[in-house]
């Protein structure tokens, strides 16, 4: 039979109902075995003690019990026994304290042999006395016997038997899938039921061998061993045949599930959620950087360190849920019963937190990084390729911006009909003119004059309001109308300046530049010729890089970075702190600001280790002649705190948030401490 605790040798927490079951299980089985024992007398004990017939029939059932029958969808060697025909033989011929004796013992040596945890060989013995227990006490109440006197059954009596037999799989049954349900936390009949009808087959095939044992044992002792070779014929076939399935169903190197299993197991957890109002949660797990390993280090490594992360990702998922390999670096698991998305991300934290422990290999230390993405039915998605589609979605979300964990939400999903909409909505907006420039001033430190402004896109829908970039910039960077886009910033923001300049407000404005615009060889010109045409300065133009941008295409943006700097245009370095970037790389660059992120922030007010690691950047921009701005300050002790590790200016919630034109030129005016633009590099100052 199935054990239940298949997928981990561990025992259940103290003061669980798992740990209550197995328990009074134990304890009820160990009592009955003792009881019987007694009844049956220290003198009797030791007459079958010497009998052969006993001790073959012990080596036939501990053989028996380290060859079961595997059954599909069953893990860890567990299947019904090979030793049952002998063992329910023995509950014909002498009745329950011979039997349970001589499985109790079977059972033990099985159990060290296969180095099984001691709860779980004390539970199995327990459940083969509670079986073998009932099953006997069914014929005891037709046909009364003694051990001393043993019972050949014949005629009427093979009636008996079969009743006894389906008294003993019933009673088994329902103690080893009732642990089962609670270890996985599934419902009681769904356990019960599941493959009940090859359960049921091999288990009746095997019992009726059972009278053909007690006549060969009545007959001769020696004609007992000759039913190995019918068993191991049949153990042999039945493992055949689920090997078969297993490599069918299964990854070859890992173990893990396939693709195959996956999908058959989501159907069957999206079916039964259906019926009973429940969540199903699939996460699709990616390896960051695992492409290094092989390449460096081989693909046989490689293959190792996956075969790794699967035994840590088994591990570190709940009772019933399944982890599967879809191939290369990437993994899903399915939480079949899900609460809410908090526990699918609980779920995801956990997996990553196990992949974070180095694994060491040939001497060397890994350290793994996971990023994964979590869809939830019925949520997201009604069945499971969409399941599938969205997760995907939400675990690229995660690599792209560095975090980890996210869960599926259409405003992220570049494919969703929903965006796909907005596109095109968005081509209409460009000819429309619904988009318009926002700006945030960037106020210095030292005397709270205005030193910049920062022109933030925003997108005026006619029937969603104010769009933020996040929810259509990324469309536009991986669309063909990304020129169109940067064309339509840079003429909204520049006359803007002009007006501001021939105001007296001579202060810098930044615009952001992403990767794709970097990477257009006409921009320089555009920049230029916008300048040109509206009489400005090129100090009064501020460029920001990503500092995402600067890790993945530093060389390939450097000629128009260059060519920027030519004209005379400023240039800083934006979010910093969000990706691998180093300043050491900047060498060659002409950036003259950096733009701390605003998580950096954050950590400042956090903890010691923040401020000191935040402050040591800082320091370092300095020495480098770098200026440093403070981005997402929401408070006095925000400021104060950039202030004094030397930031030289800030822009945040706290001084005022993104306005419109009108609005800020109005705030700057009522502000009056306006700083003067500069085109030098300056240090950072306190």
């Amino acid at each position: 039979m199935k054990d239940p605790n298949n997928t981990r040798d561990v025992g259940p927490r103290v003061g669980t109902p798992l740990w209550l079951y197995f328990v009074s299980t134990t304890a009820a089985g160990c009592v009955l075995l003792v009881v019987s024992l007694v009844w049956l007398g220290a003198e009797r004990l030791q007459a079958f003690g010497a009998e052969p017939l006993v001790w073959v029939l012990l080596c036939m059932v501990v053989i028996g019990e380290l060859r079961p029958i595997a059954a599909q969808h069953v893990t860890g060697g567990d299947g019904t026994p090979t030793s049952l025909p002998f063992a329910f033989a023995l509950v014909i011929y002498y009745g329950l304290p011979v039997a349970g004796l001589v499985q109790a013992v079977a059972s033990l040596v099985a159990g060290v042999a296969r180095g099984h945890a001691p709860h779980r060989t004390a539970f199995n013995v327990a459940q083969y006395t509670l079986s073998f227990g009932v099953a006997d006490a069914a014929v005891q109440l037709v046909y009364p016997r003694t051990p001393q006197v043993p019972w050949v059954p014949e005629g009427v009596g093979l009636l008996l038997v079969a009743l006894a037999g389906a008294a003993y799989f019933a009673t088994n049954l329902v103690l080893v899938e009732c642990a089962v349900a609670m270890h996985e936390r599934a419902p009681l009949h769904k356990v019960l039921m599941k493959d009940i009808s090859q359960r049921l087959f091999v288990a009746g095939v095997l019992l009726s061998l059972s009278p053909l044992v007690v006549v060969a044992m009545a007959h001769s002792v020696w004609l007992v061993p000759l039913f190995f070779f019918p068993l191991a014929a049949l153990h042999s076939s039945a493992s055949l045949s689920v090997k078969r399935e297993h490599q069918a169903n299964h990854d070859e190197l890992t173990g893990l599930a396939n693709r195959k299993l996956l999908i058959l197991r989501t159907q069957e957890a999206l079916s039964e959620a259906q019926v009973r109002k429940q969540r199903v949660g699939l996460l699709l797990l990616d390896l960051d950087r695992f492409k290094e390993v092989n390449d460096t280090l081989g693909h046989p490594t490689g293959d190792r360190l996956l075969q790794t992360v699967a035994h840590r990702l088994t591990h570190s998922v709940r009772p019933g849920d399944l982890v599967a390999r879809l191939g290369g670096d990437e993994f899903a698991v399915l939480l079949p019963q899900i609460r809410d998305a908090a526990s699918a991300r609980e779920v995801a934290a956990r997996l990553r937190v196990a992949l974070a422990e180095p694994m060491r290999l040939d001497g060397m230390d890994f350290d793994l990084e996971a990023s994964v993405g979590i869809a939830l039915y019925p949520n997201h998605a009604p069945d499971f390729e969409l399941l599938l589609q969205r997760a995907d979605v939400a675990m690229y979300v995660a690599k792209e911006r560095r975090t980890g964990v996210e869960l599926y939400a259409p405003h992220k999903d570049r494919n969703s009909t929903a965006r796909l909409s907005l596109f095109s909505e968005l081509r209409r907006a460009l000819i429309e003119n619904e988009l318009e420039m926002f700006y945030q001033p960037i106020v210095g430190l030292a005397d709270h004059r205005v030193v910049a402004v920062e022109a933030l896109v925003r997108w005026r829908h006619r029937s969603r309001g104010i769009l933020p970039p996040e929810e259509f910039v990324p469309m536009v960077e991986q669309s063909y109308l990304m020129r169109s886009f940067t064309h339509e910033v840079i003429e909204q923001t520049l006359p803007q300046i002009a007006r501001w300049w021939g105001e007296g407000i001579r202060v810098p404005v930044a615009i952001n530049l992403s990767a794709r615009e970097l990477l257009d060889p006409t921009l320089p010109e555009i920049v230029a010729a916008g300048l040109r045409r509206h009489r400005l300065e090129p100090g009064a133009l501020r460029l920001e890089i990503s500092e995402r941008v600067m890790v993945s295409e530093a060389e390939s943006i450097a000629p128009t970075i260059l060519a920027l700097s030519d004209l005379g245009v400023s240039l800083a370095l934006d979010d910093f702190g969000t990706g691998y970037f180093t300043l050491a790389r900047l060498g060659g660059l002409p950036v003259e600001e950096i733009k701390v992120d605003e998580s950096f922030v954050r950590r400042v007010a956090e903890s010691p280790d923040g401020r000191m690691i935040v402050g040591s950047a800082v320091d370092l921009m300095g020495t480098l002649g770098l200026r440093a701005t403070a981005e997402g300050v929401e408070s006095a002790a925000d400021a104060e705190n950039m202030r004094s590790l030397g930031c030289y200016a800030a822009q945040g919630r706290y001084f005022t948030p993104p306005l419109d034109a009108g609005a800020v030129t109005g705030w700057l005016l009522e502000q009056g401490g306006l700083g003067t633009q500069s085109t030098e590099r300056t240090g950072s100052t306190g």
